[in-house]
């Protein structure tokens, strides 16, 4: 983060008070042009948006002419949540500032603002406030959504003659994979997916999640709660990681990302890969006719069930030991941007997000599966990313447990139980 700068010189008294009293939590803002002007100090992590957020941000400004926004980008991650724990701890707080979910919630609890009052919370998206809602309160907003299923090549269905809006059912799926794996050399692919089990979280997060989430209602907050997981569609999620192990580009547990998204599907050497929104910009890169035309998204079948899973990365959270004033206007800046006509343009076009809230034109989002992903929200048909409600590390270790089973080190049943009892030991921590 930038720090304040202190000026020396004759002013430099005057300008300080300035300073501490736009950005210290229990100021009310304000400079010495206007007694009544308000000064929001936004601390955020975003950093891939920062230059279109801080052209919203000056927008508000000629808008709101009594109001000041400073915005700090911090890179995402463990860079974020240190600076924002450093920036607390010296007394400088911000007044609005980003949450990840539910343990956020439960660390930041006594800074959060309730913002169930807000138009953006009553505009927001069916499941996106799950990770922040608490005792009544609406403790953050979304930032937007993303997803993931089981992205396609469409040139290769066709001629394989497959449709996708018939896969509905692992069945249909299991059906579908092998007709394609028997025309391999007519459909010119090494092989139907390319799964890429040396990256721990896609499966000890995506996929896992689409079976476990079942557990707990699709809520993130019940998982975090949960003392035990007992993998009740377990032999579904086998299934899941079966056929993609099977049916895929070897070796899986060495294939990662990077080959799984450019070497293999970008050169449509695959015909479906295991991911989200968040490949479209790679595929574009590697061939953007095949990513505005080519690629489509079905959801991860569950047995006969399949809802796409939709999730939000993070979430704005106004801090309630700023100033009364200055929370309030923080809550009018996050309304304006997301319900606001000027707002909801720069959330499509220029910060190229997947809403979090209803009200914006599906047609105007970005690309293809960006678009497909919002339709499943606006229809419900989605399930909760119950995963960011996982015990601590617990992902990590069921990747790493995925990739002893494929390679034959364990057995599922094994798999199974390691899993449960490793839940319990880091829940009872």
């Amino acid at each position: 983060m930038k720090r304040k700068k202190w000026y020396g010189g004759i002013f430099s008294v005057l300008l300080i008070f300035s300073v501490i009293l736009a950005g210290c939590s229990s100021s009310t803002g304000g400079n010495s042009d206007s007694k009544d002007k308000v000064t929001l100090d936004i601390f955020q992590f975003k950093v891939e948006f920062k230059s279109q957020f801080e052209t919203l941000a000056k927008q508000y400004e000629k808008e709101n002419p009594d109001v000041k926004i400073k915005v700090s980008t911090v890179g995402g991650g463990n860079d974020y949540k240190s600076a924002i724990t450093a920036k607390f701890a010296s007394g400088e707080e911000p007044a609005v500032f980003n949450i990840g979910g539910p343990v956020d919630v439960e660390q930041y609890k006594d800074r959060l603002t309730d913002l169930k009052d807000t138009k953006a919370a009553a505009a927001a998206l069916d499941g996106t406030l799950d990770g922040v809602e608490e005792d009544g309160q609406v403790l953050g907003l979304p930032f937007n959504q993303e997803g993931y299923g089981l992205i396609y090549n469409k040139r290769i269905f066709k001629e394989a003659g497959i449709n996708p809006d018939e896969i509905t059912s692992y069945e249909a799926l299991e059906a579908a994979v092998k007709k394609m794996d028997s025309q391999k050399d007519k459909l010119k692919i090494d092989a139907v997916f390319a799964y890429p089990v040396k990256e721990k979280w896609v499966t000890g997060n995506h996929l896992s999640n689409v079976f476990l989430s079942p557990e707990f209602d699709g809520n993130v907050l019940e998982a975090s709660k949960a003392p035990t997981v007992k993998f009740t569609d377990g032999d579904k999620f086998k299934q899941m990681v079966d056929i993609q192990n099977e049916y895929s580009v070897q070796p899986t547990a060495s294939l990662d990302y990077s080959q799984q998204v450019e070497e293999l599907f970008s050169l449509e050497k695959v015909a479906i890969i295991q991911q989200g929104n968040w490949v479209y910009n790679t595929v574009y890169d590697m061939d953007p006719e095949l990513a505005e035309k080519g690629i489509g998204i079905i959801p991860i079948p569950n047995g006969d069930s399949a809802g796409m899973p939709v999730g939000v990365p993070n979430y704005w959270a106004v801090n309630k030991k700023s100033d009364e004033k200055v929370q309030e206007e923080a809550k009018k800046f996050l309304d304006w941007m997301y319900t606001s006509e000027e707002g909801k343009k720069a959330v499509l076009e220029d910060f190229k997000f997947i809403p979090a809230y209803e009200g914006y034109d599906v047609e105007k989002i970005a690309d293809p599966i960006s678009k497909e992903i919002y339709k499943y929200s606006q229809e419900g048909n989605t399930i909760g990313w119950v995963f960011n409600g996982y015990p601590v590390g617990w992902n990590d270790d069921l990747g790493a447990s995925v990739q002893k089973y494929v390679t034959g080190k364990l057995t599922w049943e094994e798999f199974v139980q390691q899993n449960i009892e490793n839940w319990e030991k880091i829940h009872s921590k």
